[in-house]
């Protein structure tokens, strides 16, 4: 049964997990396989999820239901449909302590983000020996410096000293994690802009390895001055 895409309704995790399954392609799975995903996965696309999200909106003891299922993409619906309001820090963590791969610890940071722990579970993911745990810390603290209009600069001056003193000897895709931090600090106000460049020149290159995938890793230097322009750019027009 196809989840309308019309109007808010009342939807089970079997008709979830059928539609998820139904829209599943084999070189979508060996796409993710080839990013890293593990465990069970159906294959389906983040278009096809996005669907789901717009036609369930929000849905609390869905998103709990979907994460235990363990599937790849019912966990990344889980974390879009999730109400931040409910999702306490205890919770959290408790999803987190699951995670296994740096993709879905990107799609449950932009939910810890939205949540009243968003602060305090980032000082604790960006310091974890976990890959995954930091991932999640560090695309945390990037979308902190995104959204968060109450947090001063303080707050992001101490997680750069942080960020640089660390990068170097973190585990792989946590460094990818730490750059995407950088670069979003780094386009959130001209102050943090230059003290961001000047981090990221002192760090020089960050070498992550993406496996077999054609990602790259952004030069935080010119990704932040590119993204200011385009800002400037996007305020004079409007």
């Amino acid at each position: 049964m196809a989840v309308s895409l019309n109007r808010r309704f009342d939807v089970t995790k079997t008709q979830v997990m059928r539609q998820l399954r139904a829209t599943g392609k084999a070189q979508t799975r060996k796409t993710y396989r080839n990013h890293g995903i593990q465990g069970d996965l159906f294959g389906t696309s983040f278009a096809e999820i996005g669907k789901l999200r717009r036609a369930i909106k929000m849905d609390q003891t869905l998103a709990e239901q979907l994460w235990a299922t363990a599937n790849y993409e019912a966990r990344t619906l889980a974390t879009m449909i999730a109400d931040p309001t409910q999702m306490t820090g205890a919770k959290l963590k408790t999803w987190a302590a699951d995670l296994e791969d740096r993709h879905l610890a990107g799609a449950l940071s932009n939910l810890a983000a939205e949540s009243a722990a968003a602060r305090s579970l980032t000082k604790q993911w960006t310091s974890s020996h976990s890959e995954a745990l930091a991932c999640c810390g560090w695309h945390t603290l990037a979308s902190l410096a995104r959204a968060d209009n109450d947090l001063d600069n303080a707050y992001f001056v101490e997680y750069l000293g942080k960020l640089e003193s660390r990068i170097d000897s973190s585990a792989n895709y946590a460094k990818y994690a730490m750059n995407n931090a950088l670069i979003n600090i780094g386009v959130r106000n001209p102050q943090l802009e230059r003290r961001a460049v000047a981090a990221a020149k002192r760090i020089g290159k960050v070498d992550v390895d993406h496996g077999a995938t054609s990602c790259k890793t952004p030069d935080a230097v010119a990704y932040i001055k590119k993204t200011v322009a385009y800002n400037q750019a996007k305020a004079a027009r409007s």
